[in-house]
């Protein structure tokens, strides 16, 4: 029996923690995984840290616009090679421990059954004082269920509940989701023996009132998975009907005084103080009782609950009409690439008489739009960068094009080089973003269709679906890495909305 064959995913906003992570990641002894596949979050990417020489050739770049960790992480994971059978996401703020990669290997070797297998994560807190709020907190890592700080998933069932559910905006439910919606399909999650550490991250005294924001996606929880979805996530209580309670009785206080019902006032003024400081001094009892400790808990306690209440109705009304994800299978919009997919490609034409389309494609594209499918292109063409063609010969060849397909809904152009690192130029997502909103549509929404790796590419980074249609200038490595392949246009057509036009 061969090894399990695998990845790993690492989403990351370039902090420094990554390069320490990469560093330790290659120190640890055992077998190197296929791929490293690093996924940059940043709204506006720049430069990471140079794998160690260990891992050189196996690292590879991707980016997902800053639309978060879920994301992140789909981009990632529908970046690695069919060939891998796991993939495993770390966070890039852990440091996996001496033996991390002989461990995954054994951790990942598992009966059919078997889905997933969450690695152990320690959170080393000082050795010469209480651990503060935030600390203990962190702590909570070690005994959270399913956390995606080291969890590895077999591909295909990622593929079969369609990766992370990018409604979770920030590092918070996301994987209780995914390990719920897996568990469905009737597969087992698991506790491996691999363990990496996650050391806990300077912050000032407001951070717990910002993490308040996970309310609204415990209201996704709760939509999508029903009241008892903590049990099942092994998730622990909450404090949300305290926070309501305490949010309700300051209202009354403040209503009391306006109306001057002082008897009112007093009494729910009192009952807000009283567990206002019960929940203060539950938080300031096990730390270390500094004074900026003491008074960071004291004003955070006041304000926490109200703050908790609003993002819990926020989340309840923004999705009240959540369906479970991914909520399509049938794409509202389909972009294209211009040259090589629609129209047989000129280098840097600046000539409409040039424009010649490809097969059938107008055929295809008028079908596609007579079924309310939008339609668009999103095209780079750097020769507007080089000086080789004016922005008005690139328009009028788009006139050209557009006259021929009978107008499409939206066009995107990109006239950078490479060199210039703007957000729009394939492989970043900018494009598809940009005409995704144009169309009034959601990225999950939309297929990309494109000749070549970098097509395939936005679409991720974006949220998009992409499919491949390799032509001589398609680089074996793009076809490789390529989820959705297609021999022509209409095949393509057939894996985005379910047959040819």
């Amino acid at each position: 029996m061969s090894p399990p064959t695998y990845a790993v995913v690492v989403p990351t906003l370039g902090r420094p923690s990554l390069a320490a992570l990469l560093e330790s990641l290659a120190a640890s002894t055992g077998p190197l995984p296929q791929q490293v596949v690093l996924v940059d979050d940043r709204r506006r990417p720049g430069p990471l840290h140079r794998a160690p020489q260990r891992l050189a050739g196996l690292v590879t770049v991707r980016r997902s616009a800053g639309r978060g960790p879920a994301a992140a992480r789909n981009v990632g994971w529908r970046a690695v090679g069919a060939s891998c059978e796991w993939v495993v996401f770390l966070d890039d703020d852990v440091l996996v421990r001496r033996r991390w990669l002989a461990d995954v290997v054994t951790d990942l070797d598992r009966p059919d059954d078997v889905a997933g297998v969450q690695g152990h994560i320690d959170v080393p807190l000082p050795a010469d004082r209480r651990p503060t709020d935030w600390e203990r907190g962190t702590r909570g890592l070690q005994t959270a269920a399913w956390i995606t700080a080291d969890m590895a998933y077999r591909r295909a069932v990622l593929e079969q509940v369609g990766g992370f559910d990018e409604r979770f905006p920030g590092a918070f439910r996301e994987d209780s989701d995914v390990a719920l919606r897996v568990q469905a399909t009737g597969a087992r999650l698991v506790r491996g023996s691999r363990r990496a550490s996650h050391p806990v991250r300077p912050s000032d005294r407001w951070v717990s009132v910002r993490v308040q924001a996970g309310n609204a996606d415990d209201a996704l929880m709760r939509r999508l998975h029903g009241r008892d979805w903590r049990r099942r996530a092994l998730a622990p209580a909450g404090r949300r009907r305290e926070h309501l309670l305490v949010t309700a009785a300051a209202a009354a206080a403040l209503g009391g005084a306006v109306t001057r019902r002082r008897a009112l006032a007093t009494v729910a003024a009192a009952g807000w103080l009283t567990a206002t400081a019960r929940f203060a001094w539950a938080r300031i009892a096990p730390g270390p009782r500094t004074a900026e400790e003491v008074s960071a808990m004291v004003l955070t306690s006041a304000v926490i609950p109200p703050v908790a209440t609003w993002h819990w109705l926020r989340g309840t009304w923004r999705h009240r009409r959540a369906d479970p994800w991914p909520a399509r299978s049938t794409p509202r919009a389909v972009l294209f690439d211009r040259d090589g997919t629609l129209i047989h490609d000129v280098p840097y034409n600046g000539d409409p008489a040039e424009v010649r389309p490809l097969g059938d494609a107008v055929e295809l594209v008028a079908g596609l739009r007579a079924r309310g499918v939008r339609t668009g292109v999103i095209t780079n063409q750097s020769g507007i960068g080089r000086g080789r063609l004016s922005a008005e010969q690139v328009r009028r060849v788009n006139a050209r094009v557009d006259e021929l397909f009978g107008g499409f809904d939206v066009w995107a152009v990109c006239p950078h080089l490479p060199a210039d690192g703007c957000g729009c130029r394939k492989p970043a997502p900018g494009m598809v973003l940009r005409a995704a909103a144009a169309l009034g549509v959601a990225p999950r929404d939309v297929v990309v269709i494109g000749d070549i790796g970098a097509d395939v590419e936005a679409a991720a980074a974006a949220g998009a679906r992409g499919v491949l249609v390799p032509t001589a200038a398609t680089r074996p490595e793009e076809i490789a890495a390529a989820s959705d392949v297609a021999a022509d246009l209409a095949e393509a057509l057939r894996l985005a909305v379910g047959r040819a036009p």
